[in-house]
């Protein structure tokens, strides 16, 4: 039996190289999916292949249709789950979809993947592959032995598996350019602060510059273009303000997740580049959208990112929603200007050629109507409540 394994490197997907291979005797197609992992972790990521007998290692780039499928939509759509960017969600959809073309291609009878039976990363593989290929047997050696990470530390020792990670610092870690997934070990305790090795993206907050930084994002319906006056494509544009808002300790997230399964689950990510994004257009949003657009984008904001989170980017709603969302962005284009402080990070201006805001009406120095109109207006405002106060007697 030949198996193409989604294969990241870490603990889970090395030891399920040596399961595959000894539990299920099958010859092993290592994939790994760039969607903006360190390079030097790739490189390692093939070496590992190499030490693990893997009969082949594949490595696919997809950075530019990670940003432009699906980091570009999550801008669109204020892609935030329980207040955090979507990031490691996301990339899953792709990284599933480019295994199912490796598999294909090699002429693999399954595919696999490192994940859990406690996870959310199950059902983003699993709803994948089964849409894109159902043919194909989906093996996952973890889940299917019920085994914990503890004897899979073990287990690695045992059988040699190079693995970055040991019984007193279990941490699990998800990287891609969007976003920087940390769990595990004592960050199980919601009582325990996170302690400062979990972090690589950014700086603590007290070494962060002490003089505040003000950037200009551009965007153009409703996708960043340009960054401090500087066009650029997205790729660039993300990994250039990750490490600018990083350096300010912008984008560390500390929250309790509730898992797709019920469970709730505490979480820690950096995000600096989403962060500041997210924040930039909706910020937009506010000055070129109607009440009522924004109204009702919430709650379509709302339902995008949970269908993302939930393993479902590839149910029709998805799309309808995607719709809906790019006939709002057609008007989200503009200039917003953001202040990085020591670990936090705030609009401080914004512009647009479709503005809704018009000063000489607001302004309290000037009047762009008679005051006086408002009057009529009011006595019809909560009509129906005075009535009833009436007929009630209130």
């Amino acid at each position: 039996m030949k198996v193409a394994l989604a294969y990241s490197g870490g603990l889970d997907t090395s030891v399920a190289v040596r399961l595959l291979q000894e539990k299920y005797k099958a010859d092993v197609i290592t994939v790994s999916v760039d969607v903006g992992q360190d390079p030097k972790e790739l490189k390692e990521i093939a070496k590992k292949s190499k030490k693990l007998d893997a009969i082949k290692h594949v490595n696919v780039d997809a950075r530019k249709e990670f940003v432009e499928q699906y980091i570009f939509r999550s801008i669109k759509a204020n892609g935030l789950y329980e207040g955090y960017p979507l990031s490691t969600a996301l990339a899953r959809y792709l990284i599933a979809s480019k295994l199912v073309e490796v598999a294909r291609r090699e002429r693999a009878d399954a595919v696999a993947h490192g994940c859990t039976g406690k996870g959310n990363d199950q059902f983003r593989f699993d709803t994948t592959i089964s849409i894109k290929a159902p043919r194909f047997r989906i093996i996952a050696p973890i889940r299917e032995l019920n085994l914990d990470r503890k004897w899979e530390i073990e287990y690695a020792r045992e059988h040699g598996i190079p693995v970055p990670v040991e019984v007193g610092k279990p941490y699990s870690i998800d990287e891609n350019l969007w976003g920087r997934s940390i769990e595990g070990g004592v960050l199980e305790n919601p009582m325990q602060a996170p302690p400062e090795e979990i972090y690589a993206w950014t700086r603590p907050p007290v070494r962060a510059p002490a003089k505040p930084r003000i950037i200009k994002i551009e965007f153009e319906n409703g996708v960043p273009v340009a960054l401090d006056g500087r066009r650029t494509g997205g790729l660039e544009l993300i990994a250039t303000l990750n490490r600018i808002a990083g350096e300010y300790g912008v984008g560390r997230i500390e929250l309790m997740e509730d898992r797709i399964l019920g469970l709730k689950a505490r979480e820690n990510y950096e995000a600096p580049a989403a962060t500041v994004l997210i924040q930039a257009h909706k910020a937009l949003e506010q000055l070129v959208l109607t009440k009522q657009e924004l109204a009702f984008k919430q709650v379509v904001d709302q339902a995008w990112a949970d269908l993302a989170y939930s393993g479902l980017w590839f149910d029709p709603l998805r799309e309808d929603l995607d719709a809906f969302i790019d006939s709002t962005q057609r008007r989200v284009t503009g200039v917003v200007k953001v202040e990085l402080n020591r670990g936090n990070s705030r609009v401080v201006a914004r512009g647009s050629p479709y503005s809704l805001y018009d000063e000489e009406l607001v302004s309290f120095e000037r009047f762009g109507f008679d005051q006086r109109d408002a009057i009529s207006v009011i006595k019809f405002h909560a009509l129906q409540s005075k009535i009833l106060r009436k007929r009630t007697g209130g």
